[in-house]
C-alpha cells in the first residue's frame, strides 16, 4: 500500500518536475432536439420523467442563461465553429439537397479536436448541409458518422419525403429501429470499440424530441393521464432520457467517466409551447428571438472539476463551447476566421462573471436580431405580438438586407424583472436603447447575407 502512494507521489513529482501536460478529456456533447425550456425535471418539470438527465445535472452546473439559435441549422453552426451565424451564414434550416451548407472555409470543432488528436464521431442529426460530399460530416473533421443528415425524418422509416436518410460514415443504410434506440446503440459501440489510445469527442445530436410525434407504445403506460399530444412528446423525452443512461453506462463500463466532460443543451426553445412544449416562463418558442426560443436548458459535468449542484445565471451563448473545448483539449486555437465565442471555464468552474459584454441573437431571416447586454435585452425585427405560451413566433418581416431591421418596433426588456418578456420598456429608457441599439448595430456591422440566399457554392 505505502509503495503503491510513494510511487503515485513520485510521478506527480516528476509530471509537475518536466512539465508533463495533463490529460486531455474525453468529450462528450449531448444535443436534444426542440426539447422545451421546462421539460426536464430539473428544470421543474412535474408531469414528465428524465431522472438520467435530472442526476447529471445535480452532479455539475446548471446553467440558466445558455443561449442558442431559434431554429436547429443555426444552432449546429454556431457549436460546431465558435462563430454567430451572421458570421456563418447559417440564418435558418438547411432543407434537404439544398445547395447550400456550412460553409466550407469554416473550421469545425471536430477538425480542430481530430487535429489535436482526439477521435471524433457523430452519432445523431447532422444537418448542416450534404449536397455535396465536401459538405458531410466525414469531410468536416469526423472520423465516424451515423444517423440522419436532414431533420423532420420519419423516427421509424427513416425517411424524409420519401427519401432514404439513414447514413454510416455518408453511406445510406438500412437500419430497422427507432431512431433514438439506434443512435444511443451506435454511440455505446463506439464508446466500446475506442482503444483509449486517443482522447474521444463524441457529438451526440439525438433526433428527439422533434417531430413528428413519434414513440413506442411502452413508453407511453407511464403518461396516461397526460393528453396528447404533450403525452407522446413525454414519451419521447423518457426515450431520450433513457438513451442518454445507455450511454453514460458504456462510459462507466469502459472507465472513461472520471475523466469526461459532458454537456448537455437543447438546440432552441421548444415549439408549440403550451400544447407540446413548456417554455415556462419564458415568451413564445422555436423561431423566435424572444428568450422561449434561444434560452435552453443546459448543464455541464465533469467529476471533480465542475463543482456540483450549482446554478449559474451568466449568459453564455453555444459559440463559447469551441474556444473552451479547443483550451480543454490542448488544440491550436489559430485560424483564418475569427471566433465570436469566449472561454467559459472561468464561469463554469470559478464563478467567474460572462467574458461577454453582449450577446448576440440572429433572427432566421438575416434581418431581425436581439442583443443581451447585462440584465437589458433589446429586439428588433421582431412583432410585438402579444404574450402568452400559445405564441408561435414572430410576424414575417419583409426582406431587407442582412443586419438591417425589419418593420417591427424595438422591443427593451429588462430580464432581471420581467424574464417573460411581458413589459416594453423602450420608451421610458431611450438612452439605454441607444446604447444597446449601437452595440447590436457593431455586433452586426459585418453580417453577412444567408446562405441559402447566395446559394454557398465553393
Amino acid at each position: 500500500m505505502w509503495q503503491r502512494f510513494y510511487l503515485l507521489l513520485l510521478i506527480t513529482f516528476v509530471s509537475i518536475a518536466f512539465g508533463a501536460e495533463p490529460v486531455k478529456p474525453n468529450i462528450l456533447f449531448i444535443l436534444s432536439d426542440d426539447m422545451g425550456y421546462a421539460d426536464a425535471g430539473f428544470q421543474g418539470a412535474k408531469d414528465i420523467k428524465t431522472p438520467v438527465l435530472d442526476a447529471l445535472a445535480k452532479s455539475g452546473t446548471i446553467l440558466d442563461a445558455h443561449y442558442v439559435q431559434p431554429v436547429c441549422s443555426p444552432t449546429r453552426s454556431s457549436l460546431l465553429t465558435g462563430r454567430y451565424v451572421a458570421h456563418t451564414g447559417v440564418y435558418t434550416i438547411v432543407r434537404p439537397n439544398a445547395k447550400w451548407g456550412l460553409p466550407l472555409e469554416e473550421r469545425t470543432l471536430a477538425q480542430a479536436l481530430r487535429e489535436a488528436g482526439y477521435e471524433t464521431a457523430l452519432t445523431g442529426k447532422w444537418h448542416l448541409g450534404e449536397y455535396k460530399t465536401a459538405y458531410q460530416p466525414t469531410q468536416r473533421g469526423f472520423d465516424h458518422q451515423y444517423g440522419l443528415w436532414f431533420g423532420m425524418g420519419d423516427y421509424y422509416k427513416h425517411t424524409r419525403d420519401n427519401q432514404v436518410d439513414w447514413h454510416r460514415d455518408d453511406k445510406p443504410c438500412d437500419e430497422v429501429g427507432y431512431s433514438t434506440h439506434l443512435i444511443a446503440k451506435e454511440a455505446c459501440k463506439l464508446v466500446e470499440q475506442s482503444k483509449g489510445d486517443k482522447p474521444l469527442f463524441l457529438y451526440l445530436p439525438f433526433q428527439a424530441v422533434h417531430g413528428p410525434m413519434q414513440v413506442p407504445e411502452s413508453y407511453l403506460k407511464q403518461y396516461g393521464d397526460l393528453k396528447e399530444p404533450r403525452k407522446t412528446y413525454a414519451g419521447m423525452l423518457s426515450a431520450l432520457d433513457e438513451a442518454v443512461g445507455q450511454v453514460l453506462a458504456a462510459f462507466d463500463k469502459k472507465g472513461l467517466r472520471e475523466n469526461t466532460l459532458i454537456i448537455f443543451s437543447s438546440d432552441n426553445g421548444g415549439p408549440s409551447p403550451g400544447r407540446v412544449t413548456h417554455n415556462t416562463p419564458l415568451r413564445a418558442g422555436k423561431g423566435t428571438i424572444f428568450e422561449g426560443g434561444v434560452r435552453t436548458c443546459a448543464f455541464a459535468t465533469w467529476p471533480g472539476k465542475i463543482p456540483a449542484g450549482q446554478t449559474i445565471k451568466e449568459p453564455v451563448h453555444i459559440i463559447d463551447w469551441y474556444p473552451t473545448l479547443l483550451k480543454l483539449a490542448q488544440a491550436s486555437p489559430e485560424q483564418k476566421r475569427t471566433v465570436d465565442g469566449r472561454d467559459i471555464w472561468p464561469v463554469l468552474t470559478q464563478n467567474a462573471k460572462s467574458p461577454h459584454d453582449a450577446i448576440l441573437l440572429s433572427g432566421t431571416n438575416g434581418t431581425s436580431a436581439a442583443i443581451r447586454m447585462g440584465e437589458w435585452k433589446l429586439l428588433v425585427g421582431a412583432a410585438d405580438s402579444g404574450v402568452g405560451e400559445e405564441e408561435e413566433g414572430p410576424k414575417k418581416a419583409k426582406k431587407k438586407k442582412a443586419g438591417e431591421d425589419g418593420p417591427q418596433s424595438v422591443l427593451l426588456f429588462n430580464l432581471e424583472k420581467d424574464i417573460s418578456e411581458k413589459t416594453n420598456v423602450a420608451t421610458e429608457n431611450p438612452e439605454i436603447v441607444k446604447k444597446l441599439r449601437a452595440r447590436l448595430d457593431e455586433l452586426r456591422k459585418d453580417a453577412v447575407e444567408p446562405g441559402n440566399k447566395t446559394l454557398d457554392e465553393k
